[in-house]
């Protein structure tokens, strides 16, 4: 079996990236379902190890973004690939269409009251790229933030690399401060989305998902392909890369995504404190004493 190279699926400011030449499904990494869950429970227990040490060295947080179009396997990769994770240390935040208190606030303000703590794993269902992705399919749904008139340019595509720029600052701003963040766009094809629309419709406990608003988003799925990939190329740092997730396979998918979060988790320089011996020595005959144990 082929070994799941990160790489792969990795874009950065050097390597650009093109919908159109980009796969929504490739060979799998799993001979069957019984060998996926293998592989998956291997990865989450080596994810939860690491999980610990950076919780223990307290210096490290972790973001990771997910973005995708509806259906492409979110919500169900999510509670996969982390359930061996403590839910102590662990944190999500889905994200919907900006409410009242939103709008009063720049469009990053709602984003930084998520962000996870130190020694934490947070993870953004949808994120501050709806104010790039959404935003620029439908935008007249400016004019509902209040920005100030003489502050919005009259070309929007100036507006769009404003916020690609302050996206990218407000990014590198967490990796210095040792929030390094996974960014994984779902790349699942037209069609494969729609067989899976109809098999909500199709299922009674699942119909609730999907409303008429989603099928007229779907319209405009040209549209949304090329601000996927204008912001994807805007946005993939060295430091804070996209990874692109075949996803018409979404047993691969999760396998895939499990292996680069492992890998990444296992890569930061933390380390569980060291205790001095002699002190452990000390503190192990005193609970004995308190015990009454000799």
């Amino acid at each position: 079996m082929k070994k799941i190279d990160k790489k792969a699926f990795r874009y950065h400011e050097k390597q650009p990236f093109s919908i159109a030449d980009t796969p929504t499904i490739i060979d799998p990494f799993y001979t069957d379902e019984a060998d996926q869950s293998r592989q998956l429970d291997e990865l989450a227990e080596r994810m939860d190890q690491a999980q610990n040490r950076m919780h223990a060295d307290e210096h490290y947080g972790l973001l990771v973004v997910f973005q995708a179009m509806d259906a492409a396997g979110k919500d169900s990769t999510i509670r996969r690939i982390f359930k061996g994770v403590n839910p102590s240390r662990f944190q999500i935040a889905p994200f919907k269409k900006p409410d009242e208190s939103d709008l009063k606030h720049d469009f990053l303000w709602h984003f930084w009251q998520e962000l996870p703590e130190r020694g934490n794993i947070g993870v953004f269902n949808r994120s501050y790229y709806e104010e790039v992705l959404a935003l620029r399919v439908h935008p007249e749904r400016l004019q509902e933030q209040s920005i100030p008139k003489n502050l919005v340019p009259a070309n929007k595509k100036t507006l769009w690399e404003q916020r690609f720029g302050d996206i990218v600052h407000f990014e590198d701003y967490l990796f210095r401060n040792g929030f390094p963040i996974v960014k994984f766009y779902l790349h699942v094809a037209k069609e494969e989305q729609g067989k899976r629309l109809v098999a909500r419709l199709e299922d009674p406990e699942k119909q609730w998902k999907l409303s008429p608003n989603d099928l007229e988003e779907r319209e405009f799925w040209p549209e949304y392909m090329k601000a996927y990939e204008d912001t994807i190329r805007a946005t993939a740092t060295e430091q804070n890369p996209w990874y692109v997730i075949p996803s018409d396979d979404r047993v691969n998918q999760q396998l895939i995504i499990a292996h680069i979060l492992t890998e990444i988790l296992e890569s930061l320089p933390v380390h569980f404190p060291q205790t001095d011996e002699k002190e452990a020595q000390k503190l192990i005959k005193q609970i004995k004493k308190q015990d009454g144990v000799k």
